[in-house]
């Protein structure tokens, strides 16, 4: 009896004080922040429950119909999104949709410096306070971009600075510490000093962690109310066959005292 009660004990147990729930997600709405590329969310009203109305005694329900661009506000991109033959949002794992969570915090470093990088150096000094990043984990990149009206922060002549990832610091995580996915505030990977330059590679750090065959979040948020290390990531996301990407639900379970 004791084995079988075991998971439920757990779920008593994280649902206990001693831990907080922490939501990593955008209200999905019109207003939610987005890449600028694509259209807000629109809804029509396919049914409503009010009383004597044709639809009422069709279905006595409130529904509606969404449309929505697939990597709109909080999301998952799967490797597809960026290559052919990379597997779609329907052959990604359970076991891949729960991570433990690594914080990176350079939240100080891009209020002063819009366009941060983030390094293989930025790591190495992480890891010099926190220890070795273990296999399999999360790694958020906190630059607490989620508190901006506007995530392409552009400037008097209308020109973005948001911060994003360095593709080595990327490559170093995936080769040298095996982690699982990765997730950021801002709507690309990459910096605004990559994708807003005329003629360059865009996206290089996307499209390489994808091609590696992991996934990553974008647009998250409330990531400065989590410790750098003791918590634990959940994705969830549609099992949308060929899908390259979809809004998602993303939250943290981290102590409630530290």
């Amino acid at each position: 009896m004791q084995d079988t009660n075991k998971l439920w004990n757990l779920v008593k147990s994280l649902k206990s004080p001693e831990y907080k729930w922490i939501d990593l997600t955008h209200e999905l709405s019109p207003e939610t922040p987005h890449w600028y590329g694509f259209k807000p969310l629109t809804g029509e009203l396919l049914f409503d429950y009010t009383d004597g109305t044709q639809e009422e005694k069709l279905a006595p329900m409130r529904c509606h119909q969404w449309s929505v661009a697939s990597q709109y506000g909080t999301h998952t991109d799967v490797p597809v999104h960026f290559h052919e033959e990379g597997r779609d949002m329907s052959q990604i794992s359970l076991k891949e949709l729960v991570y433990p969570l690594v914080v990176i915090d350079k939240s100080k470093e891009c209020e002063e410096n819009p366009d941060y990088t983030l390094s293989v150096d930025d790591i190495i000094d992480w890891e010099s306070e926190h220890g070795t990043i273990p296999p399999n984990s999360f790694i958020a990149f906190r630059t607490d971009w989620y508190k901006k009206d506007d995530i392409e922060n552009k400037d008097e002549n209308g020109q973005p600075h948001y911060p994003g990832w360095d593709i080595e610091a990327i490559k170093f995580l995936v080769n040298e510490r095996n982690i699982g996915a990765i997730g950021h505030e801002t709507a690309d990977t990459d910096p605004s000093t990559i994708t807003t330059v005329e003629d360059s590679y865009p996206y290089p750090g996307e499209q390489y962690i994808l091609a590696e065959d992991k996934i990553q979040i974008e647009v998250m948020r409330n990531l400065d109310q989590l410790p750098a290390t003791g918590s634990i990531i959940f994705i969830g996301f549609p099992k949308l066959k060929n899908g390259t990407g979809f809004p998602t639900r993303v939250y943290a379970i981290a102590p409630a005292f530290e």
